[in-house]
C-alpha cells in the first residue's frame, strides 16, 4: 500500500489529488476518540469508530438504568466528531451534543440528559437496531463515517485496587463500574480488570470493519476504561490480533491521571503487554514532552513490536489536549513512513 508524499503542513492540511483513500477504523471512547476522529477524518472518508459501551455515568448511565440499552454518550461524541462541515452539520452536531440544565430544579427528568442521546435513543426504540440507529443518526449529521459499538450488549468494567490501609499494609479492594473505575488510580494502583458478561458478543460490523481496514487505531483515551476494554473482548482482541491491518497506538498527553495515578508512558504500554500479549503493533505515536524516561518506553514499544514516532500533537496552549492538525500531520507521517 503506497502512500503519496506530497507536502502537508499544519496550516494546510489535505489529501494529495492522486492518494488514495485508506480504509481506517478507530477504537475508544470518550473525549480521546473524537480526538483521534477530528484528526483523521482529514485524511480520509473511509472511517470507522468503533465506540465502548461500558459507561454507567451521566446521562448515560442513567438512561441504559431505565430503559437497558447500551450508554448513549460515547457513541453520541463519535458521531459528533464526524459531523459534516457544513451549516446543516455543525447545526446538529451542536444539537446532539446540547445538554439540558436546569439551575432552578436539580430533579427535573431532563437535566443532564444530552439531546443527542435521547434521539439515539429513539431510533434504537423505534429501529430495534443498535447499529441501524446509528447509521440513522449519521445520516443526520452527514458525519464522515460511520459510528459503532464495541459490542449489541451493554458492558460493565470491573477491577481492583491495591492500595495501603491505615496500617501501610497492602489491601486488594473491589471496584465496579466504569465511573469509579475512572477513578480509582488516584488510591492506588488498578489491576484485574474484566468485563462482564466475559462472554458478550463483539458487534459483527466492528469485526468486520477490523479485518477489512488498511489501518487500525487504538486510543489516545482513558487507558483502563477506553483504551483496554477493546483488548478484553475476547472476539475483538482476536479480530486486532489477527488483522492484516497496519496498527497504531495513540498515546495520551496526560500520563498520571486519576485512572493511572503513578504510571508513567511504559507503564501504559506494559499493561497492553500484560493483557494482550497477542496484540501487536506497527506504529506509536508519542509527544516527546510527556515521556519521562525515553529508553524505557522505547523498549516497552518494542515489547510492542512498534516503531515509535515522536511528534507535537498537543494544542499550543499546554494543555493536554490533541490538536486535530498536529495528530493529523503525524498519522500521516506514519501512514506515509510504513504504509505498504
Amino acid at each position: 500500500m503506497a502512500f503519496a508524499t506530497g507536502p502537508i503542513s499544519i496550516q494546510g492540511l489535505s489529501r494529495a489529488n492522486d492518494q488514495r483513500n485508506p480504509s481506517v477504523v478507530a477504537l475508544g471512547g470518550g473525549h480521546g476518540l473524537s480526538a483521534s476522529l477530528s484528526a483523521l477524518r482529514r485524511l480520509t472518508t473511509e472511517l470507522t469508530a468503533v465506540v465502548t459501551v461500558a459507561d454507567d455515568g451521566g446521562s448515560s448511565g442513567r438512561l441504559r438504568g431505565s430503559f437497558e440499552v447500551l450508554p448513549p454518550g460515547d457513541l453520541r461524541m463519535a458521531l459528533a466528531a464526524l459531523c459534516d462541515d457544513t451549516d446543516w452539520g455543525r447545526t446538529w452536531r451542536d444539537v446532539m451534543q446540547h445538554r439540558f440544565a436546569s439551575d432552578s430544579n436539580l430533579q427535573e427528568p431532563l437535566n443532564g440528559h444530552a439531546v443527542g442521546n435521547l434521539l439515539i435513543l429513539a431510533l434504537w426504540e423505534l429501529l430495534d437496531n443498535p447499529v441501524a440507529g446509528l447509521r440513522w443518526a449519521g445520516a443526520l449529521l452527514g458525519a464522515r463515517g460511520q459510528v459503532l459499538p464495541m459490542s449489541t450488549v451493554p458492558l460493565s468494567i470491573h477491577g481492583d485496587i491495591l492500595e495501603s490501609d491505615e496500617n501501610d499494609v497492602l489491601v486488594r479492594r473491589r471496584i465496579e463500574g466504569q465511573a469509579k473505575l475512572a477513578r480509582a488510580g488516584a488510591g492506588g494502583l488498578v489491576t484485574n480488570v474484566l468485563l462482564e458478561p466475559a462472554d458478550a458478543p463483539a458487534c459483527s460490523e466492528a469485526l468486520e470493519s477490523i479485518e477489512l481496514a488498511d489501518w487500525v487505531i487504538l486510543g489516545p483515551g482513558s487507558w483502563y476504561t477506553s483504551v483496554l476494554p477493546h483488548l478484553l473482548l475476547t472476539d475483538m482482541r482476536q479480530a486486532i490480533a489477527s488483522t492484516t491491518a497496519k496498527k497504531v497506538l495513540t498515546m495520551n498527553l496526560a500520563m498520571d491521571t486519576d485512572e493511572t495515578s503513578g504510571m508513567d508512558a511504559a507503564a501504559h504500554l506494559e499493561v497492553l503487554s500484560r493483557y494482550a500479549p497477542e496484540v501487536k503493533f506497527d506504529a506509536i505515536i508519542a509527544d516527546e514532552s510527556k515521556i519521562v524516561n525515553r529508553q524505557r518506553f522505547e523498549l516497552a514499544a518494542q515489547n510492542l513490536g512498534a516503531r515509535v514516532f515522536f511528534s507535537t500533537v498537543g494544542v499550543s496552549d499546554g494543555r493536554a489536549v490533541h490538536d486535530p492538525l498536529r495528530l493529523a500531520a503525524a498519522y500521516h507521517e506514519v501512514f506515509t513512513a510504513i504504509g505498504s
